[in-house]
């Protein structure tokens, strides 16, 4: 799906925590008029329980018609789950993985969950290039965080694993962009640049102190502060996120928050007809 020379544009998806998917195709089928390639499917994102991501990969393949992209971490499989899960998104037709450590287990889900880790980030990569599929990597923190250096040299260990592609956390002014861009230029690998809207000021401090790897400059918070309309801001700074990613990487991924999928309407443009 991420091919250089090309822009892409991917939807994350957050599975349903129950066991009835159709809701969510029913959401996302909503979208299908909007210009953009296809989804990517977070598996139990924040270390919290959710349908299985390679089933939901593939009902959005058979019922909306668009590719998706797997999520995988070695934080919930053994080897030999690991080599059941790729195999089988091969033979379903998913045919992209994005691996990433994963979140970790809070402390207060320790006594009920336990995270696996029977291979590394860098072990998964090479598995799943063997397997025939297109993988991709994840940057994490971004500029303005602390250990960007250190995870840019961390992002050249999955590259020389193997990594064909990369997706980055949320970014939100033109100096993200243009370091993220100086900084991974020398890998050669396609960057995907996260968009996460922001919904209120609170959600854009939130984000920018209490969660790892994303930073949200000064200058965008003090905006979401002022605005009259604070969901507005959020979608003008997605566009604007959008538009710059354009000049500088090879697509985005749009994290629509709180699964507020219908913010995708003011900011993807409608498909040509």
């Amino acid at each position: 799906m991420i091919r250089p020379g090309s822009f892409t544009i991917t939807i994350e998806v957050v599975p349903p925590e129950g066991t009835d998917c159709q809701p969510l195709l029913t959401e996302l089928s909503g979208l299908a008029h909007l210009k953009f390639d296809g989804f990517s499917v977070a598996t139990n994102p924040l270390a919290k329980p959710c349908m299985s991501a390679m089933v939901v990969c593939s009902l959005i393949q058979q019922q909306i018609g668009k590719p998706a992209i797997l999520h995988c971490t070695p934080r919930d499989h053994n080897r030999l789950g690991i080599f059941s899960l790729l195999s089988g998104a091969r033979a379903m037709g998913i045919d992209n993985v994005l691996v990433a450590t994963g979140d970790f287990v809070a402390l207060k889900d320790r006594e009920n969950t336990r995270a696996v880790y029977d291979m590394n980030v860098f072990e998964l990569v090479k598995k799943a290039r063997e397997l025939g599929l297109k993988t991709g990597v994840v940057l994490d923190p971004n500029p303005g965080s602390p250990g960007f250096k250190t995870a840019v040299k961390r992002l050249e260990q999955k590259a020389e694993a193997g990594a064909q592609f990369i997706v980055t956390q949320p970014v939100y002014d033109m100096a993200g962009v243009e370091q993220l861009a100086d900084a991974t230029r020398h890998l050669g690998i396609p960057l995907v640049m996260g968009i996460l809207p922001l919904r209120t000021a609170g959600h854009a401090e939130f984000l920018h102190h209490r969660v790892s790897g994303i930073s949200v400059p000064r200058r965008v918070r003090e905006r979401m502060a002022r605005a009259d309309d604070s969901v507005a801001e959020g979608v003008a700074n997605a566009r604007e996120m959008l538009s710059a990613a354009r000049d500088f990487f090879a697509g985005v991924c749009i994290m629509p928050p709180f699964n507020h999928y219908e913010v995708m309407t003011e900011i993807v443009a409608p498909a040509a007809r």
